[in-house]
């Protein structure tokens, strides 16, 4: 058993995957990520901003390495646009972004749910990257390798979304309940001939080469551009390389869902929640239990790309529930949009964290 918090642990998992990069910008609450990293990864470097870091980020991925860093909404604004190359150029990377309270800059030191929608737009034209959402620190372990693997194997920028709470809050753990997580290692490239570094087989997947290889010119392009990576706007090579960025993700999506399902037969009202919230639902499910009332609870843990196993589980409820710390209920507006449904009601709040009681009102 330990005192600690979901920054250790994030950080211990992401070096123990293969990580061997930490750039970071000192921003509360993800402070801890930057002092740890100081003494776990094999490389870290302070950026001078939050627009540096992304960059610098970029250039060791596309050299073959696997950096991370982790900042909260101020930062992660600034990093949108080299997070639209980063995705464009298909390199792999780790963001992790602690939530605070907002508008604006929120309270520094406030935890809530307010980035999810602002992930959801952040790439130009509507394009999702994965964003996974750990709702324990189990997940925090967990989940922090399968972002690495997600990263590699597709070739993608991931973001784990997290609260100040998760990462700052320090409790009791056992540790030897955490399995085992072994390097990421990267494929040997199955390259053919003549190389491009943009053509993919038939996962949707480029084989990654990095710059400076000794055998094959490779070609980083954050413009449209074709197989070659070279800058082409409308021809039908270079539309089909575009299209391919989002079909690569959604043709995968199984591979990377991660949701935690309490379900009870005969069932028809459904508990929906994520990331901190979570605590609060699983209690309030035990409550209602208690009070001889059926109820389910599910826990979404890939956010994004909406995985359909999740729209599967929710269209099995008549009733539901959604739990999460912001006003407008970003969650239920990213799967029902501005919908009218009689049936869903939102547990919304800011400012301090959601009560079982809450829920069950």
């Amino acid at each position: 058993m330990q005192l600690i918090d979901g920054s250790r642990i994030i950080t211990e998992a992401c070096v123990r995957a293969g990580a061997d990069v930490y750039v970071g910008y000192p921003i509360t609450p993800s402070n801890w990520f930057y002092a740890y990293a100081q003494k776990r990864f094999p490389l870290f470097l302070a950026g001078p901003d939050e627009i540096s870091v992304l960059q610098w980020m970029a250039g060791f991925s596309a050299a073959g390495r696997l950096p991370v860093t982790a900042t909260s909404f101020p930062g992660l604004a600034l990093m949108v646009e080299s997070l639209n190359m980063a995705h464009m150029m298909e390199l792999p990377m780790l963001i992790i972004v602690t939530q605070r309270l907002g508008p604006s800059t929120g309270s520094a030191t406030t935890g809530a749910q307010g980035d999810l929608l602002l992930l959801r737009g952040a790439l130009s034209g509507g394009y999702q990257i994965p964003v996974f959402c750990p709702s324990n620190f189990e997940d925090c372990w967990n989940l922090t390798y399968e972002g690495i693997k997600t990263a590699i194997r597709y070739r993608t920028p991931v973001v784990l979304l997290t609260s100040k709470e998760m990462v700052m809050t320090y409790r009791s753990f056992d540790l030897s309940s955490l399995p085992e997580v072994k390097k990421v290692e990267r494929e040997t490239p199955k390259v053919e001939l003549p190389y491009q570094s943009y053509r993919a087989g038939a996962d949707g997947v480029p084989p990654f080469v990095p710059l400076g290889d000794a055998t094959h010119q490779v070609r980083l392009n954050a413009s449209t551009h074709g197989n070659l990576g070279l800058i082409q706007k409308t021809s039908d090579e270079a539309m089909a390389n575009t299209r391919r960025l989002q079909d690569k993700l959604e043709q995968h999506i199984p591979d990377f869902t991660f949701y935690e399902l309490d379900e009870e037969p005969g069932a028809d009202e459904l508990i929906v929640s994520y990331g901190i919230s979570a605590d609060a639902a699983r209690d309030a499910l035990a409550e209602l239990r208690r009070r001889g009332r059926k109820g389910s609870l599910l826990v979404i843990k890939t956010l994004l790309p909406v995985p359909p196993a999740v729209l599967d589980i929710l269209e099995q409820y008549e009733k539901q529930v959604f739990v999460e710390e912001n006003l407008p209920g970003l969650l239920k507006e990213l799967i029902y949009g501005h919908a009218r449904r009689k049936n869903i009601r939102s547990v919304n709040k800011i400012g301090s964290m959601i009560t079982p009681s809450e829920i069950l009102m």
